[in-house]
């Protein structure tokens, strides 16, 4: 079977599940994941034949696919900031609108030697995204789920990246007299109300760690009100946080950081939606 054929062979079969946009990348990531080949070397190289062990390999990840697994968690990588991370089915897969998070974080940091927290750590695709622009911080990040932390730190030896990760419940405030005051807190917490869950694709609420997306209806902003809290305590004066969340909630988020008497400025990203939050402590 030449790559040509394999790719078509692929696509094909995912117009099943996904649009035809969609299928095209998905497949674009899995040859690539296959061969070796990049989109533009597939094509100069579309002649090739794959071996009969690509061919199982292939065979496997389609099943996998075709059982609705997302292609992040079958291939066990994400592309974030440009840089390849380990994911698999115990942390969330990175989102493009975090990236403009960072950036926008990024855009206000001033002064490198700084005190950093992420806080819900997951891959530890933020923390290690920051250190990447910000090599002079120190930053910590946390995250409950110890098999998180151990997938953020596996991630942070591959991508070279200093960071100092600790498994800790955030909602444990008695924890929080081991931390020191911080410059920034930057975090993607839980935001999905319960009940939206109805309207989502199934391979974000089947196969995705729903601790780290969903959060009651009738307490939809419970990790905005923690973070607040945390921040007034342990955020220097006129330190920053920097927060994504729900696009529904962006006016009732801010008003969460203005009664803890936070100056804030909800933003939106690319797409239009209120996306973003960041609080200064004055």
């Amino acid at each position: 079977m030449t790559i040509k054929e394999a790719y078509k062979k692929l696509l094909f079969q995912l117009y099943a599940l996904y649009q035809e946009r969609e299928a095209a990348n998905i497949a674009d990531m899995v040859i690539e994941h296959i061969s070796g080949f990049r989109k533009i070397d597939r094509i100069l190289n579309s002649l090739s034949i794959i071996s009969i062990d690509q061919e199982k390999k292939l065979e496997t990840i389609t099943q996998q696919l075709l059982l609705n697994i997302p292609v992040q968690y079958v291939l066990k990588e994400a592309w974030f900031y440009g840089m390849k991370f380990f994911v698999d089915k115990n942390v969330l897969i990175p989102r493009p609108e975090t990236e403009e998070l960072i950036e926008w974080m990024i855009s206000e940091i001033k002064n490198e030697n700084l005190q950093i927290l992420d806080i819900g750590t997951g891959s530890g695709c933020i923390a290690i995204a920051v250190k990447k622009k910000v090599s002079l911080a120190n930053i910590t990040a946390l995250d409950i789920s110890e098999t998180a932390i151990k997938i953020a730190k596996q991630n942070a030896t591959i991508l070279n990246s200093e960071i100092n990760f600790i498994a800790s419940n955030f909602f444990n405030e008695l924890d929080w007299n081991e931390f020191p005051i911080f410059d920034i807190i930057v975090s993607n917490p839980p935001y999905i109300k319960q009940s939206e869950k109805i309207n989502m694709n199934k391979r974000v609420t089947e196969q995705e760690p729903h601790a780290a997306l969903f959060v009651p209806d009738d307490d939809a902003l419970l990790f905005y009100k923690k973070i607040a809290v945390f921040g007034k305590e342990h955020l220097s004066r006129n330190g920053k946080i920097f927060v994504e969340i729900n696009e529904i909630l962006g006016t009732e988020t801010e008003s969460v950081f203005r009664q803890y008497g936070y100056q804030t400025q909800l933003k939106k990203d690319l797409q239009g939606k209120e996306r973003m939050i960041k609080a200064i402590k004055i």
